[in-house]
């Protein structure tokens, strides 16, 4: 897949949709660049991490506090929301990488569910249940970008290069390491890697990444509370990763645009035959996708094109 094409495909599709599908293009760029830091993390690094959702809610409100009560200007807050996340993430990566499967998975889903309660708790910050209002808008010189055909393509900007970036990262000396580490961290450390020191420079470019996507989030939607940060969030994540693929730079963007029509499918549909269950219903999809994806698809849609080559070279064998 060409990444200029995409990104023509990108640059014009704003021109030939409604804003309802703008605005769900728009939310799937920011999506990219959550999962873009997680599929870096459990695909390349081996590491399973449920607490994505966690560090996007640190960059959102990271973003706002400093924008809303310290009069920070946003783009600024746009780029130290990702410090501290990715502070964060080294502050708790050190010890909980250090923790392997089952383990690390369950180490990160305590940190996250910590972080959501501290996003209830801590009102005088967050705003509590209640959340923030009135977080403003990205400027750009003179320009505020209130429309969302403007930041839009701010957000495929963004999420344009940091695919970029992987795919970049993925193909170097070090992609290679990651590879290693992700076959067998033993095998690497064996090798001279410094396994522990790798996985934690992947959990912070991670979490950065995904604090970078919760702050865009923040001054796109201008309005957040903790329930867009909870922990089916993170799970959210993790199946548009496995849906994608785990192990490929393309895997984001396929897995959360798949995963983003059939949550807006359900919701559009369900209330025709049972009210107020959709979110039931998201839950039962996301597993039955992960299943066959799991199942017929191990390395996800990205791998699909390999394995039906593969298939049609064993019938002509």
């Amino acid at each position: 897949m060409s990444l200029v094409l995409v990104a023509v495909v990108i640059a014009v599709l704003p021109w030939v949709v409604g804003k309802y599908f703008v605005a769900l293009a728009l939310l799937v760029g920011i999506y990219v660049i959550a999962t873009t830091g997680l599929t870096l993390l459990m695909g390349f690094a081996g590491q399973v991490s449920l607490a994505q959702a966690a560090f996007y809610g640190i960059g959102a409100y990271a973003s706002t506090i400093l924008t809303t009560r310290l009069g920070v200007p946003v783009w600024l807050g746009m780029v130290i929301a990702p410090v501290v996340a990715a502070l964060v993430a080294w502050i708790i990566g050190g010890p909980s990488l250090r923790l392997h499967g089952h383990y690390l998975a369950l180490a990160t889903l305590a940190f996250g569910i910590i972080v959501f309660i501290v996003f209830l708790e801590a009102s005088a910050l967050t705003g509590g249940p209640s959340g923030t209002i009135g977080i403003p808008r990205l400027r750009l010189g003179p320009w505020t970008l209130t429309q969302d055909r403007e930041y839009y393509h701010v957000v495929w900007a963004v999420a344009l290069a940091v695919t970029w970036g992987a795919r970049r990262l993925v193909g170097s000396s070090y992609g290679r390491l990651l590879r290693a580490l992700a076959a067998s961290e033993s095998g690497a450390a064996a090798m001279g890697v410094d396994a522990h020191a790798l996985k934690l420079r992947m959990f912070v470019l991670s979490a950065a990444l995904g604090a970078l996507a919760g702050a865009l989030y923040a001054h796109w939607i201008t309005v957040i509370s903790p329930s867009a940060f909870g922990f089916e969030v993170s799970i959210e994540f993790v199946v548009m990763v496995v849906v994608g693929g785990v192990a490929s730079a393309w895997g984001p963007l396929l897995g959360v645009i798949v995963v983003t029509a059939l949550v807006e499918i359900l919701r559009s549909a369900m209330p025709t035959f049972r009210p107020g269950a959709a979110a039931e219903f998201e839950v039962l999809a996301f597993g039955l996708l992960l299943i066959v994806v799991m199942v017929f698809l191990p390395e996800g849609l990205a791998g699909l094109p390999r394995h039906r080559g593969e298939r049609t070279h064993a019938r002509t064998v």
